[in-house]
C-alpha cells in the first residue's frame, strides 16, 4: 500500500479512493478561458487538474485561476526550475517535473527546499519521449522510465523531502505496466497512472483502459488521466467509466445489448438519451432490444425495458410492470429515473 498525502483539499494514496486527473489545453495566461475549463472538467467528475507552465506569466496566472476554482492545481514544468518555483510561490498545489529535462541535480535541490517551505507537493514524471540516452543504453525501456523517475526520486530524498507523487507513462501499453509495476516494487509513494499520447478517442480509451485498468486491478495506482488528443472534459469521462467498471466508484450505468436482426428499438438512441441521468441519479437501467434473452440479461437492473414488435415490455428487478409504445419509452424511463430512484429497493 502506498503512503498518503495531502493535496490541498484531496487525500492521495493509502486506502483513499483513486483520484481523477486531467489537463487543461488552454493558454495558462489566457485565465478566463482556463477557469472555464476548469469548471467544465470539475463537473465532469475531475479532482485536480494540470495547466501548463512554459512561462512566467503562465506561472503568475495561478494566483488568479486559483481564485476562481476548487480543486487542486498542479503546475507542469519542463526544463526550468524556476518556473516551478514561481508556480508554488503563485499558489501552485503540486508540482509535475520531468526526469529528462530539468537539469542538474543542483536545480531540483533548490526546487525542494521551496516546496518543503510552501508544503507542495512533486510529483516525478518520467515518459518514453524523454529518456536519457544512458539510461536507454543500460536498460530496457521500460526499466528506463522507472529508473529516471527514481532517481529524481532518490535526489528529492536526500533533501529531506518526501512530499512526492511518481510516475512513468509511455505510449506503448505494455512498456507502461512493466514501468509501474517495477516502481511499486521499490517505492511506497503514491503512484499516477496514465498512457502518454494515447492518441485519438478510440485508441486512447483502448490502450488507458487496458493499461490502468490492468494496474488498478493489481492494487498499483492512486490517480490516475486518461490522455485524449481533443476535449480534455472527454477524459474525465473515460476516467470514471475505468474506475466505475473495477468497482473502484459507485455510480449509475447504462446497459445495453448489442443488438441483432431481432431488436425491435433503437436501443444505442434510447441509451445515449438517458445515459447522463442515470449516472447522475445512480441506478443501473438496461436497454434491450428484444425481450428474447433481454428480461433476463437485464433482469439485476433497477429499470429496464426491453423492445417488442409495438414497443417494449417494462420491468423492474427483473419483474415485468407493463408495456409502453415506442414513442413512450424515453419518457418513461426519463421520469422513473428522476421520481422514483428513492423508492427503488
Amino acid at each position: 500500500m502506498s503512503k498518503t498525502l495531502k493535496i490541498a483539499n484531496i487525500f492521495l494514496g493509502g486506502n483513499n479512493p483513486v483520484v481523477i486527473q486531467s489537463m487543461t489545453n488552454t493558454k495558462t495566461q489566457e485565465v478566463e478561458k482556463t477557469i472555464r475549463q476548469i469548471n467544465d472538467l470539475m463537473s465532469a467528475g475531475c479532482e485536480m487538474v494540470r495547466v501548463s507552465v512554459p512561462d512566467l506569466e503562465s506561472a503568475q496566472s495561478i494566483k488568479l485561476i486559483k481564485q476562481k476554482v476548487r480543486i487542486p492545481i498542479i503546475a507542469d514544468i519542463h526544463f526550468d526550475h524556476k518556473l516551478a518555483i514561481e508556480a508554488i510561490k503563485s499558489g501552485a498545489d503540486k508540482i509535475r517535473i520531468n526526469p529528462g529535462n530539468i537539469g542538474p541535480e543542483w536545480k531540483i535541490r533548490e526546487l525542494a527546499k521551496v516546496a518543503k517551505d510552501y508544503g507542495v507537493a512533486i510529483r516525478v514524471g518520467s515518459n518514453s519521449g524523454s529518456l536519457r540516452k544512458d539510461y536507454e543504453q543500460k536498460h530496457d525501456r521500460a526499466t528506463a522510465l522507472a529508473e529516471s523517475a527514481l532517481k529524481e526520486v532518490l535526489i528529492l530524498e536526500k533533501e529531506g523531502f518526501y512530499n512526492i507523487v511518481i510516475s512513468a507513462k509511455s505510449s506503448d501499453v505494455i512498456e507502461t505496466i512493466k514501468a509501474n509495476e517495477y516502481i511499486s516494487q521499490k517505492v511506497d509513494y503514491p503512484i499516477h497512472l496514465g498512457v502518454t499520447e494515447a492518441g485519438t478517442h478510440i485508441t486512447s480509451t483502448v490502450k488507458s483502459s487496458i493499461a490502468i485498468g490492468y494496474l488498478l486491478l493489481k492494487g498499483i495506482g492512486d490517480t490516475i488521466r486518461v490522455s485524449i488528443s481533443g476535449d480534455p472534459v472527454e477524459e474525465v469521462i473515460i476516467a470514471r467509466k475505468i474506475l466505475m467498471s473495477l468497482h473502484l466508484r459507485k455510480e449509475g450505468q447504462v446497459i445495453a445489448c448489442p443488438t441483432c436482426s431481432r431488436c425491435e428499438i433503437n436501443v444505442e438512441q434510447i441509451a445515449k438519451t438517458i445515459e447522463a441521468l442515470v449516472e447522475k441519479n445512480n441506478l443501473t437501467v438496461a436497454v434491450m432490444g428484444c425481450v428474447v434473452n433481454g428480461i433476463g440479461e437485464g433482469g439485476h437492473a433497477d429499470i429496464g425495458v426491453a423492445g417488442t414488435k409495438n414497443g417494449a415490455v417494462l420491468f423492474m428487478k427483473g419483474k415485468i410492470v407493463k408495456t409502453i409504445p415506442k414513442e413512450k419509452i424515453v419518457e418513461v424511463l426519463t421520469e422513473l429515473i428522476v421520481n422514483r430512484t428513492d423508492k427503488l429497493e
